[in-house]
Formats: C-alpha cells, structure tokens, sequence
C-alpha cells in the first residue's frame, strides 16, 4: 500500500528514500484522481520492488502541495536522489506510466 505523504514524513519517506519515488498528488473529489486510483495500485504492485509509492492528499497538507508547486490534479511527482526530477498531470494509462517510470528512473 502505497504510503501517505504529509510535512511530517515527507523528508524521511521521500527526500531520504534509498529508492526513487512517485507520489500521486490527489483529492477525494476529484473524478479523474479517483480513476487513476486503481492503476497506481496495480503500478505498486508490479514495481515495488523498484520504487517507492506514496499519495499526497491536497485537501490534508495544502502547503506542501503548494510547495512542491501542484497546481492542478492529479499530479504525479517523480523523485530519485531528494530531488523533485519531473511532474506529470492529469490521467495517465498504465502503459505510458511505465514509460513514464523507465524513462525518469533510468539514470
């Protein structure tokens, strides 16, 4: 399951991660954020190994959506090494978020 990101745990589990990791930036509202729900999960699953899978809630930490410049959702933020490495927006297919992984992770 993939872990909640909030201010509290966001340098531990993602700034400090030994493994790359994607968050997906969301809010309970929103209908294209709850259709991505199951192809995160099903992602997860396939590369947990790899990665590490995190969700941002906007609607529980507004400033750190706001820090890390989400401006529309979902988002999805890739980070490898600390750093914030790419962004992507709206709903994204399974088979383009793998590209998506191969390519942002390949270093």
């Amino acid at each position: 399951m993939a872990i909640s990101i909030s201010k509290a745990n966001y340098q531990k589990d993602v700034i400090e991660s030994k493994k790359p990791v994607v968050v997906d930036v969301f809010a309970v509202w929103c209908g294209p954020c709850q259709m991505m729900k199951p192809v995160f999960a099903d992602l997860e699953k396939e590369f947990e190994e790899q990665y590490v899978f995190a969700t941002l809630n906007v609607e529980e930490d507004r400033d750190l959506s706001t820090e890390l410049g989400v401006t529309s959702i979902p988002s999805f933020l890739f980070f490898n090494k600390g750093k914030l490495i790419a962004k992507e927006v709206g709903f994204i297919n399974a088979d383009v978020f793998k590209k998506l992984l191969r390519n942002y992770f390949s270093q």
